[in-house]
Formats: structure tokens, C-alpha cells, sequence
């Protein structure tokens, strides 16, 4: 049968309904599986069984072929059982299958070894086998089986050789009782070879062929040989006797149990030859009186056994004691009392003598311990002695918490800054300028309503075009409102207005959101109204849970203009009292009262929606189409630096090696002009003197002109050499740049499609830096620094981190408050680092030889050229900005004489990408 995920696969019954209907109903139409033979009462059932069938999921239980489907395993199985029954001894069939009927073996393997230990020396009539006769195999076919009446001292195999052609004839009842102890695995091993030893049998075979021949003669003695043995009829013994290994074996014996016997599941449950096997070799399939008593007695004794085995693992059971007196009960109480007390020391005094071996172990291995393989787990690294002499920080420089924009709200602080990097990132497809974060936190803080804010209002317009391409249902706030409603009690009030109230008044304000122009040359004229109506179509009470409370404050103004005197405190600390609001007006009116939580609510509400337009993921896509460029850009260009690495290598070798034979060169030349002057005139007179030194200066003359070529030739190829050299120089320099501005590109790009952090530190806060992003640029025309929050923000650990630290042996929580003190974050807690000076404490604090600080570092050294510039032109702005007066980040109170509120950066920004249409 097919398996499935080791499974055998059953087929499907009927069902007792359709069973019951076909009874009723003979000509009722089913769907009829003729492969499995299974029906179905409706066609989706038996297209499902189908579909299942033809899964490659299946398995052949005979061959182990996995792969296929059903049908494909079920054919086959067939085809290997149609040829291990051709091979499989048909004599010796009926006899292994009487051995293994009802017997109780617990593994399939088992019974194998038992039944090929039996019938390995033991054959039977008309079953082919080979015969060793004098060296040589022949093939032969037993003829008569001799019962153990002779005696094993009365025959020899090779000597009972026999001539005659005309066989003896056999009794069928006697070839029935042949083997019958042997062949019974009731009988013991040892027991049934004592009884019925294979040794004793006498077979008479007649050889058919001959099927190896050893000897090395010419044809005519191998055929006289054949000629010789073949049809001879002989005695022998199973000693020289041996089966085709093809037709019996374990594994092929293995294979026909396998096929011909089943068991059930049951505990000691006895293998059962299949019914119609056993009726076709005729084999009894009724289980004797003795045969079940047996097996019954096997299984309750394997039930008793898994029974006391559970006792003695759960304890006994408690028996139902008879009553016993006040002195028995206190006799029966010391007893237990002792006896609990010298097991408690006995228990704590083995407790003990293991906690010393362990102790002594671990001593033993600290010392045979090898040295660790840097980089490692970061929080197996302690900081020694040496390490702090190098400058390795024992204390981690603490980040502030109150320096966040909106610190007093963490969850304001989160949705503040996923708005900012949604816009700054996104600010290509949304036809959005960047501007920094201070500029954007600013903005939010900004509640002049006679100066209007031109980033609010270029913000919430593009924006706005942007969720005009998403999915909405009409109305969907109001319906919510009205089912928020009924759970309500009845006249429940918000900042004193009800949602009947509510409801009637949004009904009149911004229905035609999706189609009001918001054109840039206008000032985006009526964006805070357009606001309301997209709140009313895409918001609900589940996705936006400040929504009643923000409509109220959009659409309702106080009594009596009181507002100024409510609201005179700090736009960071709110009123103590709720505002109470009862007169209609407009969301132009009202929207520079919100609070700022309230207006990063907004954002980040509309950002969360912007994501899944269809501009945004075009956008991703294009990312990732540049980001494939940039890639093969960057290993052809890694290519050509190493190609001109290699040559200006090459070039720097040759004007060495030049160099060294120049200077070898010059000191050569000075050897013949100093033979020259050691020269002096002979003793054959002055003739022969002057005329042999007019020969010398001519020589001499002609061998300084060819130096001094020389020379200049030299000098003009080291000239070439350093010109090649200097060229190859600012090619490298070229490609080191354009490999800078790559990795920038990288990080725009990669911005755009998911945000990392820097790394994480040994405690697994994580570090962020959020510039140069997107379309947030980290280099201005020109080279300038440019900067999008100049800052480093440091996030807590999850809280995944913090429990697998906590799992640790050691104590974290204290080695966390001795390194970070008040800088310990709690999980997702944000802080942040302001000062380059803070950064490079932080950087000095990290140890290199943790995995995670290494990665760290390596990532704030990368950037470091970008991150400090940054950070310090940061701070010049804003010192530059403290200088003003503080009024101007008042968010409700009058503007301050003399000081213009315009002349703020946040106020002073322009919106570069604006499309003239919109």
C-alpha cells in the first residue's frame, strides 16, 4: 500500500447514508473511482480525493521511491511484487507462511532473521538449488527429501554420487511432515536444531547444468566434463547446498512477509497471514484454541509490564487503609516524619557532593580552556586591564532623554518621527522638498494664525493628492461615530459636544475633497478643510482612534473667544481642565489651535494610508530596478580599480628597478676612467706613449656620449613612466569618488525600501541615523554638508532581546546599570545624541571584539566623514537660531515686538518640487 508522509493511505467507505440510499435507490448516479475502487456521492468529493491522488507527495512502501503520486506508487509496488514472487522459492512459500502465522514478534525485522535462520539449511522438494560437487557449482533440482531416519555418519555427500537416470518415487504425506519442528518458530532456536537437525537430511537432486566451471582445460574436457555430471542423480547434504542469493535472501524474504502478513495495532498483537493468501497456499487461517490462549497470555503480560512501569513512574496506588487509632496515627506519623527527614539529608547531601564535582568539572575545564576566537558574543567580552589602557571606555556616554522632539509623549515622539522619514524618503514621488527635522517639528509647534505655515500647508496637500489614488468608502468616520454611538451612553460628551452634534456639523465640510484644487501658486488655498474630508472618507474609530476628538477641535471653537486664555500655557504641556467647545466653525479656523500631538496624529495617520498607493510602490520598484544598476556599476567600476592597481604596481616596480641600475650604471662608468689615469707611458719610448693616449681620449670621448644618451633615454622613460603613473593615480582617485557617490545612492535607495539601523551595541540598543535618505541628499551643490536630523538616536532593546539576555547565567541587569547608568533604555525607549563629542565617547566605548560592536563600528566609521559634519553644522544652526528671542517657538501667544516670525527657517522654506498644476 502507498504511504504518505510515512502514513499508509486508506481508502474511503461509503458512507452509512449513501449505503442506506443505495439500498432504497439501486439507480442513484455516484462518482466511481475504478483505480481504487472507491464511490463518492458528489462530484467535489471525488474530485478532491483526485487531486490528492495526483500529488507528488506519495511513496512506494516496497522500493522507497518517493515522488510520485498514488497511482504511480501503487504500480509500482505491483511490478516489484510480480517479481519478487517470480523469484521467491514457490516450495518454500507455503512454509514460511505457516511459520510466521500468529506469531508475536514486535518488530517486522525480528521475525525475518527468525524464519531465514530456520529455512536457510532446510529445503524442499522440487526447489532449485546448486550443488558443490568436487570445486564445482552446478545447478540442480531437489528430487526427494530423506527424513532424519538415516544417520548423519552414514552418507557422504560427494561419495553417494549416483548413475542412475530413473528418480525414486516420493510419498506427498511425508514431504508434508518434512521440517515440521524445524520450520516452527514455537520452538526454541537451540531446541528445534536438537529435534530436527538440517544436518541429518538426506536430498536427492538430479543436476540440470553446470553453472561455474574452474577448470582451465580446452573445450573438450569442459564439454566432457558437462557431459559427465549433467541428469546425474546424487545424495547429498544441505552443507553443499546453497540457494540463488536473487531468489532468497533476507532482504527478498523481508519483502514477501511484508506483502503476504499484516497485524493489527493493538499491544502484542500477532502477524496474521492476508486471508486470501493464506486460502490460495493453505495456510490455516483460523487461530487455534492454544494459539489464542497464547497470545492472550502475551498480551496481558505486556499490558501488566506497561502497566507497572507506569506505576512505578506515577507511584502505587493508594489503597483503601481501615481506620487506625490516635497512637497509631501518631506512631504512622513519626515513622513518615523520620523516614522524610534522613531522605532529605540523604537527598541534600548528594545535592551537595554533585554541586563539588561540578565545581571541581567546571574548575577543571576553565583551565583547559581553549582561547576564545575573536569576534565573539559581545556580552562574553569584559573589558580588562589592557583594554582600558588603550582607551577602551568602561562606561557607555549616557543619551538624553529630554533633548526628543515631543519627550514628554513617547508614542507622539514615534509617530513624529515615521511622518518626518516617510516625507523625507517619499519626497520624490510625493513632489515634496526635504526639510530637516527641527524644521518640521517647528512647523507642527507653529499656531500663528496670521502667519500662515507654508510647509503644513505643502505637506498636507501633496498628501492629499496622493490619498486621492487609494481605495475609500464614503462617510466611513460618520458611520463609525454612529456606531460608537450606540455603546455610548446616551448624551456622552467630548470637550462638551455630542456625536449627534458631531455628525451634523461634518456633514456640510469637505464632501468634494477628492476633486478641490490645491494649486501651489495659491498657497494650497483650503487644504485644512479638504483635510476633514478625507478624515471623513478613509478614517474610522478602529484605525484612528483620535478621530472624535480631532473633529471635534476642527469643527467646534470655544465660547466667548476664550481660547487665548486657555491656551496661554506651553504647546508641550497640555491644559489641566478639558476645553469645552460649542460653536460650529471651519476647520481653517480652528486647525492652528490643535495641539501638536493631535496635528502628528494627522501625519501619521495619512502616511500610514500614503504607503499603499500605487505612486509610492512604483517608486519602491524603480528603487529596486536603480538599486540592480548600481550594483553591476559598482563591480565593473571595483574591476577597472584593480585592473589600474595592478599597472601603477607594475610601473612603480620598473622605475625602481630602472632607478637601481642607473645608480649601478654610474658606478661601473667610474672604472675605466680611473684605468685611464693610472695609465702612464711604457719604456718603449714617448711616441708609442702619446700615440696610445690620443687613442685613449678618442675612446674615452665616445664612451661618455653613448652614457650620456643613455642617461637622457632613461630619464625620459622614467618621466613617461611617472606621467602614466600620475594618470592612473586620478583615474583610481576618480573611481574612489564615483565609488562614494555609489554608496550614497546605495543608501537613498535603500532608504526608500526599509530602514536600518546602524547596528546594535552589546546591550542591543539599537543606533539610527537618519540622513541622506530618500530624497534627502548627504552633500549639497558644491560639496556642502548637508543634514536631515543631525543627530543619533539610540532605541532600547526589544523585548525578545531583553529576554534572551535575561536568560543568560550572568547578571545583566547589574553589568547594564554599572556600563550605562541613567542611559539604561528600557525596551523601545528612545534617546538620542546631539553632541560629536558624545559620538566619539560612545564610539571609544564600543569594544571591537563583539560581533555587534564590530559591525557598529565599522558602519560609524564609514559614515563617520558624513555624521560628524553633520551633527556640528546642526548645532551652528541652532545657536545661530537660540539667539532670537524664545517667543518664537510660542505656539499661542501674540508675536514678540520687534521680532518676525517669517524669518524662521521652518517659515523661510519653499517647496522646489511642487508641480505647477496641483
Amino acid at each position: 500500500m502507498p504511504t504518505c508522509r510515512r502514513k499508509r493511505v486508506v481508502l474511503t467507505e461509503p458512507s452509512q447514508a449513501l449505503l442506506q440510499v443505495a439500498e432504497t435507490n439501486p439507480d442513484k448516479d455516484v462518482y466511481y473511482l475504478h483505480q481504487t475502487g472507491e464511490i463518492f456521492e458528489t462530484y467535489e468529493a471525488y474530485a478532491a480525493r483526485m487531486s490528492f491522488y495526483r500529488l507528488k507527495q506519495f511513496q512506494c512502501e516496497v522500493t522507497g521511491k518517493s515522488g510520485l503520486d498514488y497511482f504511480q506508487a501503487l504500480d509500482s509496488e505491483q511490478q516489484e511484487a510480480q517479481t519478487m514472487h517470480s523469484r521467491f522459492p514457490e516450495p518454500l512459500k507455503a512454509a514460511v507462511l505457516k511459520a510466521v502465522q500468529w506469531q508475536v514478534v514486535g518488530r517486522l525485522d525480528h521475525l525475518v532473521e527468525a524464519v531465514f535462520d530456520r529455512f536457510k539449511d532446510r529445503y524442499f522438494p522440487d526447489e532449485k538449488v546448486y550443488v558443490d560437487v568436487q570445486g564445482d557449482k552446478f545447478y540442480a533440482r531437489i528430487l526427494h527429501v530423506h527424513q532424519p531416519k538415516y544417520g548423519p555418519n552414514n552418507m557422504d555427500a560427494e561419495k553417494q554420487a549416483s548413475t542412475s537416470t530413473s528418480p525414486p518415487v516420493s510419498t506427498p504425506e511425508g514431504s508434508m511432515q518434512m521440517h515440521k519442528v524445524g520450520g516452527d518458530l514455537k520452538f526454541p532456536a537451540k531446541e528445534a536444531l536438537t529435534l530436527d537437525d538440517p544436518l541429518k537430511y538426506v536430498y536427492k537432486v538430479q543436476i540440470l547444468e553446470e553453472q561455474h566451471d574452474r577448470s582451465h582445460e580446452k573445450g573438450k574436457l569442459s564439454l566432457k566434463e558437462k557431459v559427465k555430471w549433467s541428469g546425474n542423480l546424487m545424495d547429498v547434504q544441505c552443507a553443499v547446498m546453497s540457494r540463488d542469493r536473487l531468489a532468497f535472501s533476507k532482504s527478498i524474504l523481508r519483502r514477501f512477509i511484508r506483502d503476504c502478513v499484516d497485524r493489527d495495532a493493538a499491544v502484542a498483537s500477532p502477524w496474521t497471514v492476508k486471508e486470501v493468501v493464506a486460502k490460495h497456499y493453505g495456510v490455516d487461517s483460523v487461530m487455534p484454541e492454544e494459539t489464542r490462549k497464547g497470545v492472550e497470555n502475551i498480551k496481558r503480560g505486556e499490558i501488566d509490564k506497561r502497566k507497572k512501569a507506569w506505576e512505578d513512574k506515577e507511584g502505587p496506588p493508594t489503597k483503601k487503609q481501615k481506620k487506625m487509632t490516635a497512637a497509631q496515627e501518631e506512631r504512622v506519623k513519626a515513622l513518615a516524619a523520620a523516614a522524610e527527614k534522613r531522605e532529605r539529608e540523604a537527598r541534600e547531601k548528594a545535592e551537595k557532593q554533585k554541586a563539588k564535582e561540578e565545581a571541581e568539572r567546571l574548575a577543571a575545564e576553565k583551565k583547559k580552556k581553549k582561547p576564545i576566537r575573536y569576534p565573539t558574543e559581545d556580552l562574553d567580552i569584559q573589558a580588562s586591564e589592557k583594554d582600558k589602557k588603550t582607551g577602551v571606555r568602561a562606561k557607555k556616554p549616557v543619551p538624553s532623554r529630554t533633548l526628543l522632539p515631543f519627550a514628554d509623549d513617547p508614542a507622539t515622539f514615534e509617530s513624529f518621527l515615521m511622518a518626518w522619514n516617510f516625507l523625507v524618503v517619499y519626497g520624490q514621488p510625493l513632489h515634496l522638498s526635504a526639510f530637516t527635522m527641527d524644521e518640521f517639528e517647528h512647523a507642527l509647534r507653529h499656531s500663528a494664525a496670521e502667519s500662515p505655515c507654508v510647509m503644513l500647508a505643502e505637506i498636507h496637500s501633496t498628501l492629499i493628492y496622493n490619498l486621492r489614488t487609494v481605495p475609500f468608502s464614503r462617510h466611513s468616520a460618520v458611520l463609525s461615530l454612529l456606531r460608537l454611538k450606540d455603546v455610548l451612553e446616551e448624551g456622552h460628551k467630548v470637550y462638551g459636544v455630542t456625536i449627534e452634534q458631531l455628525t451634523t456639523v461634518m456633514a456640510d465640510v469637505g464632501n468634494n475633497w477628492d476633486r478641490v484644487p490645491l494649486r501651489h501658486a495659491d498657497l494650497r488655498n483650503g487644504w485644512e478643510d479638504t483635510i476633514l474630508g478625507c478624515l471623513k472618507d478613509h478614517a474610522t474609530t478602529d484605525n484612528f482612534p483620535r478621530l472624535r476628538e480631532i473633529l471635534t477641535r476642527l469643527l467646534f471653537a470655544p465660547e466667548s473667544n476664550l481660547e487665548s486664555s486657555a491656551s496661554s500655557s506651553s504647546s508641550r504641556v497640555s491644559s489641566a481642565t478639558p476645553q469645552v467647545l460649542s460653536i460650529p466653525s471651519l476647520p481653517s479656523e480652528r486647525y492652528h489651535s490643535l495641539p501638536p500631538a493631535d496635528r502628528v496624529a494627522i501625519l501619521a495617520f495619512m502616511c500610514n494610508l500614503a504607503v499603499t498607493s500605487k505612486a509610492i510602490h512604483a517608486h519602491m520598484d524603480s528603487c529596486e530596478e536603480q538599486l540592480t544598476a548600481l550594483r553591476k556599476e559598482k563591480i565593473e567600476i571595483n574591476r577597472m580599480k584593480k585592473q589600474y592597481t595592478e599597472e601603477m604596481n607594475a610601473l612603480s616596480g620598473e622605475v625602481e628597478a630602472k632607478q637601481n641600475q642607473t645608480v649601478n650604471g654610474a658606478e661601473d662608468s667610474t672604472v675605466p676612467d680611473l684605468s685611464d689615469l693610472s695609465d702612464s707611458p711604457s719604456e718603449d719610448g714617448s711616441e708609442s706613449a702619446s700615440a696610445t693616449s690620443g687613442s685613449a681620449k678618442k675612446a674615452h670621448t665616445q664612451a661618455h656620449s653613448k652614457q650620456r644618451e643613455m642617461a637622457r633615454a632613461k630619464v625620459a622613460a622614467e618621466k613617461q613612466a611617472q606621467a602614466e603613473y600620475r594618470r592612473l593615480d586620478e583615474e583610481v582617485n576618480k573611481i574612489e569618488r564615483r565609488l562614494e557617490a555609489i554608496e550614497r545612492e546605495f543608501r537613498k535607495l535603500l532608504g526608500a525600501i526599509r530602514v536600518k539601523p546602524l547596528g546594535k551595541d552589546r546591550f542591543h540598543n539599537r543606533i539610527w541615523w537618519f540622513d541622506g535618505l530618500g530624497s534627502a541628499s548627504l552633500l549639497g551643490s558644491g560639496g556642502v554638508v548637508q543634514y536631515g536630523a543631525g543627530r543619533i538616536f539610540v532605541q532600547g532593546p526589544t523585548q525578545m532581546d531583553v529576554d534572551l539576555m535575561s536568560k543568560r547565567d550572568d547578571d545583566i541587569d547589574t553589568r547594564r546599570q554599572e556600563e550605562e547608568e541613567e542611559g539604561m533604555l528600557a525596551p523601545n525607549e528612545w534617546a538620542v545624541y546631539t553632541e560629536p563629542e558624545e559620538m566619539d565617547e560612545f564610539v571609544a566605548w564600543l569594544n571591537t571584539k563583539g560581533i555587534r560592536e564590530l559591525a557598529l563600528k565599522n558602519a560609524i566609521t564609514k559614515w563617520w566623514n558624513h555624521i560628524f559634519p553633520g551633527m556640528r553644522k546642526r548645532l551652528s544652526d541652532v545657536n545661530v537660531n537660540a539667539r532670537l528671542p524664545e517667543a518664537r517657538r510660542s505656539t499661542r501667544v501674540k508675536q514678540t515686538s520687534g521680532h518676525d516670525i517669517s524669518r524662521e527657517p521652518y517659515m523661510m522654506w519653499t517647496n522646489r518640487r511642487a508641480v505647477n498644476s496641483s
